[in-house]
């Protein structure tokens, strides 16, 4: 009965302590809970406590961390309750430390976030006080006085507090009453007391029972049988010269150092006056195994190592022992207290630490969870921790030995994307011990580098009449970003400066940025074209740049110089008439033509194809006048049919002919009988020549203001062709042709003065490929494209 009482008694303790928790000052939830209580009881209802939703507990998988990686609770995601998981034994996780607390740690993720509390583990009287011995015998002289002291073997209770041993208690008998000893620095001791002298020869042997309790409820108890031996002769007993000796020692002292000496004197005379010094502490007590006594002296010395963080403070009980032939002896206590040493190194631990931190992450991120222990106390066990080095990073104290390492400056991936964090800890023993650990943190890539072309403008020439669908350029941009931030795509955008659609013109590749073209150009319709290229990368939100593409159609020799009236080409006969009297130099007619190529594709010049030894004309090659080289003799022909040929420059060169036969007469009085309109003619002539001259003054000044402009625009950009400024130094040729030149480029404008039509031949810097476009600028009203420039007469310079 008494067993199932004290059975249900403990059970009522255990739930009581189970259901108590609360919260300290500074925010920090505890709770409590006795020792053995069963898995699956509650703690308490930590989601609750913490102010966390339910269904955020699952989602951000909180988690219940603990210093030392014992699992003694776990937590139910669905309910938030905290429960303990397997039966823990307060003895074998705090031994005799009055308070037991475990640290635990609950840590939720997205974002991370850690949460600290306590479980304070409560003692229950679990165990029953023991002697080291069931039995013990007491040898007690006869002619002892009353009030004589025998100390009895001491209990020993695993439980603390109130649960520890409390009391003891004697059985009854006439000779011996119990003086228990308790409170202040010691430990609860029990000594007999003789009440009344003994007599050996009436009771040689007493028997009595020493019962040991705890202050548990109910109390649990254990015995002793003491067996009193009585003894003859020898009736006095040494005595110390103090019941309490104390001392202290720190932990580093090396064996053989002195800790204290103790003395006791004995009034007898010879053996039974003679002491000798020796523990009375149980030969397999670990607290004095540390210690050594001289028998002789009662010095005692350091014989092993010891730890103050074992424990700070060694009770030792030294007997002093006569040798009469019936020794008698007297005991005391030596209490030692053991100095703390700066000799444990702080312990660095990561508990937590996320895999990457985002570039953009903002000042006070957190990155990772830090835990120092120092096993020294007082100033050996106060760490500071610091960061080693630069790096944009700090670290930051939470909770007592807790931290955490957060970010403390901007982070680019681009420049560093991995950073070595050295952190140390360093305790202020003296001189103070350090350790350090290195934290690898990654920084992951965020998109917040836009692609970016080498050059703004990108000038392409392509020839005309090219291939559908070849590649004439290819466009590439990078992104120092990585990943998905860094695929590039490409995409065309329209430019209000070309007048057809570019879709219809060209298309791009989007991944490998090759420019294809959608059609075959003309250089006569279109020589130059426009559009704008945007290079995209693939991050969130995506970035972009754009690049101008500038398409210049190079001309090529694909048009034959066409024959302007009043001739017409080969097939039909023009004739024309001169007197017989003409001098040398005499003008018979001008053969005008026209190319639709431009530059050096439509440069013509004219050649006579007549019959061997015919020299009786002359052909301008650049100007196509037709004259004659002398004069008339009897034996020339009255006609003279000529094959006029009209090339240009082209590479291969094309060309076109016209047929002439010119009659010789007796006088001009025939010529104007038979051609009437040729004053008419030479008056026309002369009007043409009035607009002509109005037509190049007017191309000239067009140009001039287009030149000036083109300077102005190009002065601004401080990376274009006339960011240094020459002044121009024009040039007239002989032909009434003039050029236009600068340091850095030449302009050739060519005029003919005697065609109705004059090109300008414009050459920029750098100069473009041999096959590069050449701009011809009409310069009539009527007649188009005309390209009359001599090349015997002038030479462009491509400088």
């Amino acid at each position: 009965m008494d067993s199932t009482a004290g059975r249900m008694c403990r059970w009522w303790t255990c739930w009581c302590l189970l259901i108590l928790r609360w919260r300290l000052a500074d925010g920090q939830i505890v709770y409590s809970l006795s020792e053995e209580a069963k898995a699956g009881s509650a703690v308490g209802n930590l989601a609750k406590d913490l102010n966390i939703p339910l269904p955020d507990v699952e989602r951000r998988g909180l988690q219940i961390v603990s210093a030392d990686n014992k699992r003694y609770f776990e937590l139910n995601v669905k309910t938030g309750v905290l429960s303990v998981r397997e039966r823990m034994d307060r003895e074998e996780l705090c031994a005799q430390r009055k308070k037991c607390s475990l640290a635990l740690e609950a840590i939720a993720n997205s974002p991370l976030n850690i949460y600290r509390f306590e479980v304070n583990v409560a003692d229950v009287n679990d165990n029953s006080p023991t002697f080291r011995t069931a039995v013990t015998e007491l040898n007690v002289v006869e002619s002892a006085f009353p009030g004589e002291r025998f100390p009895l073997p001491s209990a020993y209770d695993a439980d603390v507090g109130s649960n520890s041993i409390k009391s003891y208690k004697l059985s009854p008998n006439e000779h011996f009453s119990l003086d228990v000893q308790s409170g202040g620095e010691q430990s609860v001791s029990a000594e007999l007391v003789l009440q009344k002298a003994l007599d050996r020869e009436k009771q040689p042997v007493i028997h009595l029972v020493l019962t040991a309790e705890d202050g548990g409820k109910p109390p649990r108890s254990g015995t002793l049988q003491i067996t009193v031996n009585v003894e003859d002769v020898n009736d006095n007993i040494p005595v110390f010269s103090k019941s309490l000796y104390k001392a202290r020692v720190q932990e580093n002292a090396p064996p053989g150092t002195t800790v204290i000496k103790v003395h006791a004197t004995d009034s007898d005379e010879g053996l039974n006056g003679q002491i000798i010094y020796g523990f009375s502490n149980h030969d397999d007590d670990e607290d004095i195994s540390a210690f050594a006594i001289n028998p002789e002296t009662g010095e005692i010395t350091i014989k092993g190592e010891l730890d103050y963080e074992r424990k700070s403070a060694v009770e030792i009980r030294v007997q002093a022992k006569d040798k009469g032939q019936k020794p008698r002896a007297s005991h005391c206590k030596v209490l030692v207290e053991v100095i703390d040493v700066n000799d444990n190194v702080p312990e660095i631990s990561v508990t937590s630490l996320v895999n990457k931190v985002k570039e953009d992450a903002q000042v006070d991120t957190t990155v990772g969870m830090i835990t120092v222990i120092d096993n020294d106390s007082g100033k050996n066990g106060q760490v500071n921790l610091r960061l080693l080095g630069s790096v944009p990073f700090k670290i930051q104290n939470t909770y007592k030995n807790y931290y955490t390492l957060a970010v403390n400056g901007a982070l680019d991936r681009e420049s560093t994307s991995q950073y070595s964090v050295t952190i140390t800890a360093t305790d202020e023993g003296s001189p103070p011990l350090s350790s350090s650990t290195v934290i690898t943190v990654e920084v992951s890539d965020v998109n917040d580098n836009a692609p970016l072309f080498p050059e703004p403008v990108i000038n392409v020439y392509v020839k005309e009449n090219g291939p559908v669908g070849a590649v004439i350029s290819t466009v590439s941009a990078l992104d120092p970003d990585v990943g998905e931030n860094a695929r590039i795509t490409y995409s065309l955008l329209e430019s209000s400066r070309s007048a057809a659609p570019v879709s219809s013109l060209v298309n791009i590749d989007s991944e490998s940025g090759h420019i294809h073209t959608l059609q075959s150009f003309n250089f006569e319709e279109m020589k130059t074209f426009e559009f704008r290229v945007q290079a995209t990368d693939s991050g969130l939100p995506p970035l972009s740049s754009n690049v101008s593409v500038q398409v210049f159609v190079l001309d090529e020799n694909d048009n034959s110089p066409g024959i302007l009236a009043p001739y017409s080409e080969h097939g039909s006969v023009n004739t024309e008439n001169i007197p017989y009297s003409a001098e040398a130099g005499y003008f018979v007619a001008k053969i005008r033509a026209v190319d639709a190529d431009s530059g050096y594709n439509a440069l013509l010049s004219y050649h006579i194809s007549e019959p061997k030894g015919n020299k009786l004309f002359r052909i301008g090659s650049s100007s196509g006048e037709v004259r004659t080289k002398r004069r008339m003799s009897d034996n020339d022909l009255k006609s003279h049919p000529l094959l006029i040929v009209v090339s240009d420059h082209g590479e291969p060169s094309l060309s076109a002919t016209v047929s002439i036969d010119v009659v010789v007469v007796e006088s001009t009085a025939d010529i104007q009988t038979q051609f009437k309109h040729v004053p008419m003619k030479e008056e026309s002539f002369s009007e043409l020549n009035v607009y002509l001259l109005i037509a190049i003054v007017s191309v000239s000044v067009i140009f001039l203001l287009s030149l000036v402009s083109s300077i102005a625009v190009r002065c601004c950009r401080t990376d274009g062709p006339f960011s240094r400024y020459s002044p121009p130094v024009i040039t007239t040729h002989p032909d009434g042709s003039w050029s236009y030149s600068k340091s850095t480029q030449q302009y050739d404008v060519c005029f003919s003065s005697d065609t109705l039509k004059s090109d300008v031949v414009v050459f920029p810097a750098p100069f473009p490929p041999a096959d590069a476009e050449l701009i011809s600028i009409n310069g009539g009203d009527t007649f188009t494209r005309t390209q009359t420039l001599p090349s015997s007469d002038k030479t462009l310079d491509p400088a």
